[in-house]
């Protein structure tokens, strides 16, 4: 994934903003990526990401990540799955 593809693709909020985000703000939780962007505050696809993204910073090492299609791919399952199991429990 390059620095300019969308990690959260539901607020378009890319890779870049959140790794600036971590360098600039130092949040203290995870869940603090939240303030930028809405990150992880949509679908939730990408909390596990920001996670990633949130202990790297922590460590300053660099995780390789799916590509953009990889991740747009596994998100649409995602939904998809999120979807049918809400349908289920109707």
């Amino acid at each position: 994934m390059s620095p300019d593809d969308e990690l959260c693709l539901c607020f378009h909020v890319t890779m870049r903003k959140v790794q600036n985000f971590c360098r600039i703000e130092k949040p203290r939780r995870a869940s603090q990526l939240s303030e930028c962007g809405g990150a992880g505050t949509g679908c939730g696809w990408c909390r596990p990401f920001l996670q990633r993204i949130f202990e790297n910073q922590q460590r300053s090492e660099a995780e390789e990540l799916p590509s953009a299609e990889e991740y747009q791919a596994s998100r649409t399952v995602y939904i998809r799955d999120k979807k049918s199991r809400k349908e289920g429990d109707s």
